[in-house]
Order: structure tokens, then C-alpha cells, then sequence
């Protein structure tokens, strides 16, 4: 069995190398791929800078199994695959909690480069799944009031969160976009945040993308910008990636390199579900859990004296907390710094190590209540 999977994939040799006696692992680069390297594949492991279709998967004739190890679908041909009746899986949620976790980093140090008070911060998020809910749990814990925006789930039957429209989530003082990639249609997504939703914005306006550089008109968002306008920008993706429209680096708060979901832990969930769905299709137990692969942290353990932080949040402490585990600044520097030379590509490729608030265990002595931490997403 030949398994192609892209080399961005962490643990994808220790997951797969022991499915069948003859099982040969090849990575490639996940933009470079040809229809050629594809051609005798019999599973294909892709991230979401890989165009599977028709034009990539012609001249194999031996595919069976094709799985993107990321959240996003768009950069697949579904129809495609199923008309060829080759199975086809995501990995929903894998990397939810490492983007909902660059998103409080980002709040965090805006929080201090402006004196801004969280817990009188409101949020918009414009997208209620996976990520959109991990995000609204940290905000819940640390008692930032939100708002959630997603007619599709609005009208689920099982979903019964409050949810409300984008102009009402539009008028918070950060909006947060988690939603995917869609192009037309009545729910479209591509430049839902156009020319002139922009000129909606509020001066003293935080916005922060996290999904797809499509959704916010960037050219549009560039001239508003150059115009004077006072919103701050974090921004993780762009749109034309790997292209990037540089001027608008200048006027951004926070820019990185499409590297919100790019924790360790994030990353290897996707080629963890991704191992469970190909053993499930070929009928074999997994003996590998994610858990075992992890490495331990550098600093695994913080101890914290006499406090109890339930009462009232002390945003020094979790301003501390958050950046032992991921301060948003050594992503934004790198980018800043490397992208003109090294490429947007390259510095996904090369993306330094990063874990997840859960990797450390804060210790609180006195023992007190630290439900706060904890549903920060902390170990206790």
C-alpha cells in the first residue's frame, strides 16, 4: 500500500507505517504535488494548500482513500471523489482549540499594548463551529460577554445557543471570523466582510481573521486603512495566499503566516483522525494514540502562591500565563522579518514548535478553586 501524505503532517510516519506488511510512506510538498507523484497512490494525505481534483488524480487508477488533515474542505473536490467512489475524510475540530487559543493570545497583547480592560471587551464571532465554540468557551471563562453569528447552525434544531445577525456581531469591539471558505450561494463567505461592511467599522474596532484570506476584501480593507481608519488588524491568512498584498502588513497589529492552527498538539490531531478513519476503512484496530507521540514541554508545570482567582480575573496572571505557553508576538516578528526573503510557504514549512494551554499544569498553592484556569483550557 502507497501512502503519499504531505510533509507538513507531524507523527505521519509513526502513525501509518505499520498499516500493512508492504505499507511505503512518501511525503511531498504540499503546493509542488504533481499528477504524476499521485499516479500509483493508493491513500493520499493531504494539508489544505493541496488542489485535489480532477486534474491532479487523473492518471491514478488505484486510489482508494483521500484525507485532508485540516478543518477547511474547500481545496477539495468532493463531487469528484465520490463519483469515483473514493473515500473521502477531514479532520473537523482538529485544530479548533489552537485557533481559539492565537485568538486570546492575540486579545491578551492588544490588551496591554492599549491598556484595554478583557472583561469589558465585547466579541463578535462570526462563525459558530468547531472553532468559533472552543473560542467562545476561553472568552466564557475569562468573562468576556460575546456573540455569536451563524445562520446555518441558527437554524439547526439541536443547536440552541443564541445566536444573532452579522450586523448586530459587527457592532462588538473585536469580530473574529471562523467560518470556511464558500463561493456563492446564499450563505457565500467570499468577501463577506467587503468595501462596505468595512466603512461600518468603528474607529476603536478590533478585527481578527483566523479562517480564509477570502472573506475580508483585502485590497478594499488596504485603501480604508491608507484612508486614516483607526480598526486594528490581526490577521493570520490572507487572500491570494501564498501570495500576500505587503502593503497591508504595514497596517496590521498582528500579522502571521496562515499559523493559527499550527500547534503541535493541532496539527497532529489532524493526522490522528485522520489514521483512526483509514484504519476504520481497512478494518484494523489503531494501536497508536496522539498521547504518546506528544513530547513533554519545556516547562510543564507553574506554581502559583496565594491566589484565588475566581473571584475577579487578574489579567497580569493571565497575560503571563497565556505567553509562557504562546505569546502571538514571536510569529508576528518572524513574519515581519523573513517573509520578503524566505517566502510564505517556507515559513509554514518551517514553523517553529508551539503547544496548547493544556501542555502545562498549573499548580495553585494554597489549593483554591481554579475553575477559571481550568476552563481556559489549562491543566489543574
Amino acid at each position: 500500500m502507497k501512502i503519499l501524505f504531505d510533509e507538513n503532517m507531524p507523527f505521519a510516519k509513526e502513525f501509518f507505517s505499520d498499516l500493512s506488511p508492504n505499507t511505503q510512506l512518501v511525503p511531498f510538498s504540499g503546493r509542488c504535488l504533481t499528477a504524476q507523484q499521485v499516479s500509483d497512490a493508493d491513500v493520499l494525505l493531504v494539508r489544505s494548500i493541496t488542489q485535489v481534483n480532477e486534474a491532479l488524480l487523473k492518471d491514478n487508477k488505484n486510489l482508494n482513500f483521500v484525507g485532508t488533515a485540516t478543518i477547511g474542505m474547500d481545496h477539495i473536490d468532493q463531487s469528484y471523489l465520490a463519483k469515483r467512489n473514493i473515500s473521502f475524510h477531514s479532520a473537523p475540530g482538529c485544530n479548533a482549540t489552537s485557533v481559539a487559543e492565537y485568538v486570546i493570545s492575540s486579545l491578551v497583547v492588544l490588551a496591554e499594548r492599549y491598556f484595554l480592560d478583557l472583561t469589558k471587551l465585547s466579541v463578535g464571532i462570526i462563525g459558530g463551529g468547531n472553532t468559533g465554540t472552543r473560542l467562545s468557551e476561553k472568552l466564557a471563562a475569562l468573562g468576556i460577554k460575546y456573540k455569536i453569528c451563524d445562520p446555518l447552525l441558527e437554524q439547526s434544531i439541536t443547536d440552541h445557543r443564541n445566536f444573532v445577525s452579522l450586523n448586530e456581531a459587527l457592532q462588538c469591539d473585536v469580530i473574529s471570523l471562523h467560518v470556511p471558505k464558500v463561493i456563492g450561494g446564499e450563505y457565500s463567505t467570499y468577501h463577506l466582510i467587503d468595501e462596505t461592511r468595512l466603512k461600518q467599522l468603528r474607529q476603536d474596532q478590533i478585527l481578527i481573521n483566523a479562517c480564509r484570506g477570502e472573506v475580508i476584501d483585502n485590497q478594499a480593507l488596504l485603501t480604508m486603512k491608507k484612508s486614516g481608519h483607526g480598526v486594528k488588524l490581526v490577521l493570520d491568512v490572507w487572500e491570494g495566499e501564498p501570495e500576500v498584498l505587503t502593503p497591508l502588513i504595514g497596517f496590521t497589529e498582528i500579522a502571521t503566516s496562515h499559523i493559527a492552527g499550527y500547534s503541535l498538539e493541532g496539527k497532529s490531531r489532524g493526522t490522528e483522525m485522520l489514521y483512526q478513519a483509514l484504519c476504520e476503512k481497512l478494518d484494523i484496530l489503531p494501536s497508536i494514540q496522539l498521547a504518546d507521540l506528544l513530547p513533554k514541554t519545556t516547562i510543564s508545570e507553574i506554581k502559583i502562591a496565594e491566589i484565588k482567582i475566581t473571584e475577579q480575573i487578574d489579567q497580569n496572571l493571565i497575560n503571563k500565563l497565556v505567553k509562557i505557553v504562546y505569546d502571538v508576538r514571536r510569529d508576528d516578528g518572524i513574519f515581519r522579518q523573513k517573509l520578503t526573503d524566505d517566502g510564505f510557504d517556507a515559513l509554514r514549512k518551517n514553523y517553529l514548535t508551539r503547544r496548547e494551554f493544556s501542555s502545562i499544569t498549573v499548580i495553585i498553592s494554597p489549593k483554591t478553586d481554579s475553575d477559571v484556569l481550568h476552563r481556559l483550557g489549562f491543566n489543574i
